[in-house]
């Protein structure tokens, strides 16, 4: 009959009722069980209650408050003292079985996944309701500790594992003096994978050196010849070039139109987005040639400065046509998107981060952790089956000949009047 009343009552109550009283049931079954397991010990070290253990060196001393770890709440008690006697002299003795309960790891893990969320250190006390070691500085110091292992997770990767047929390299701006170069690689097997990264004041050749010396050291190797993707930093190119003299750079034409379309009129940018679009379709090396010239023949009636920004680039256009291989690989090979995309990622995480402390690991901490959580998205690159074609390329490239209709268009390309 008991057991009959006790589901009545059950079924009566809504979802949250029901929720609270289980929660408040396991608590106190914790609690009970807690404190059985602490009076144990005490007798094990210490012998039956009322009976004098002379051979003991622990004796009872009374309780003091305490408290363990629910979770992530915190539980206050009043635990059972025991005293021990060392050198003929007494202190105080920690239960084996309390140490135990002061595990804070799934605290810790709580308030580092709502930090990583967006809710702020200083917000973490209340969100926890006051939890002994969640207060700002607590959690500050914490995420210095756990960030570290990101950065060592991605500044210690084995790359010699894998072998790669592209680099891509590019940069993101936190503040005025504070800028992330990135290296992410992608594999003969179609697989994007981040290779590292260094936090500079800019741009600058040191730290693209010091980035490409990593990587390197770290067992990087491309299948043949480097095919490397930039953003146009000249800094980047000079950077690898200096390990691998004879690796063709490709620039980003994402990057590229964007800087073309900084100098021109809105009412241009429709048509200049077309033939953008045309380049980065264009199969082979004369037909992105034909591209390029259509380009800059348009917007040498625009604008002499986009025209400049155009042809600025050179033979870096084309740099990924002229190995002939399918146009199904020029959507990822002919731009730092999937760079691009990790950095949306990093954007999100660091969005709340009102101030950068360039004295501090503060920058290489969101941006290891927020490249990590994107590369766990990662996927294939569209058609890489095609990519066997783009590694016989790079191993038989030669550069295009001198006389010939390719020539020609090299020729007047690199060499446009204005």
């Amino acid at each position: 009959m008991g057991n009959i009343a006790e589901t009545e009552v059950i079924e009566k109550l809504n979802s949250q009722e029901f929720g609270e009283g289980m929660s408040n049931f396991l608590r106190g079954m914790v609690r009970t069980m807690f404190m059985e397991v602490m009076l144990d010990e005490v007798s094990a070290v210490c012998g039956e209650r009322y009976k004098h253990n002379s051979q003991s060196e622990y004796r009872r001393a009374g309780s003091a408050p305490g408290q363990y770890f629910f979770g992530t709440e915190e539980v206050k008690i009043q635990r059972p003292r025991v005293r021990k006697k060392t050198a003929g002299k007494e202190e105080e003795a920690v239960l084996n079985s309390y140490r135990t309960a002061q595990n804070r790891d799934e605290l810790n893990c709580a308030m580092m996944r709502a930090l990583v969320a967006g809710v702020p250190s200083r917000e973490q006390k209340r969100l926890y309701k006051d939890v002994r070691g969640s207060s700002k500085s607590t959690v500050s110091k914490l995420w210095a500790k756990e960030g570290k292992k990101y950065i060592d997770q991605l500044h210690n990767r084995d790359l010699s594992q894998d072998i790669f047929v592209a680099l891509m390299l590019d940069g993101i701006n936190f503040s005025e003096d504070i800028t992330a170069i990135v290296a992410l690689g992608i594999t003969a097997e179609g697989n994007k994978k981040v290779l590292g990264f260094k936090i500079g004041n800019s741009e600058n050749f040191e730290v693209c050196n010091d980035l490409m010396i990593s990587i390197i050291d770290r067992g990087f190797k491309p299948s043949t010849r480097l095919l490397a993707i930039t953003d146009g930093s000249k800094a980047l190119k000079k950077a690898v070039l200096k390990h691998y003299d004879d690796a063709l750079v490709q620039r980003c034409l994402i990057h590229k139109e964007r800087n073309v379309k900084a100098y021109l009129s809105y009412r241009h940018h429709s048509e200049m987005q077309a033939k953008f679009s045309n380049l980065r379709k264009a199969q082979g090396l004369e037909d992105a040639l034909e591209r390029c010239i259509d380009l800059a023949d348009f917007l040498k009636d625009k604008n002499e400065a986009a025209l400049n920004s155009f042809i600025e680039a050179g033979e870096e256009l084309f740099a990924l046509h002229s190995l002939n291989v399918p146009s199904t690989l020029n959507p990822t090979l002919l731009n730092t998107n999937c760079i691009e995309n990790a950095f949306k990622n990093v954007r999100r995480k660091t969005g709340r981060v009102n101030r950068w402390k360039k004295n501090t690991d503060m920058s290489s901490r969101w941006v290891a952790y927020s490249l990590i959580e994107a590369e766990n998205g990662f996927k294939k690159i569209r058609n890489y089956k095609d990519l066997g074609k783009l590694v016989e390329a790079l191993e038989n490239f030669s550069p295009p000949p001198e006389e010939g209709k390719v020539a020609e268009l090299i020729n007047r390309l690199l060499t446009y009047n204005t």
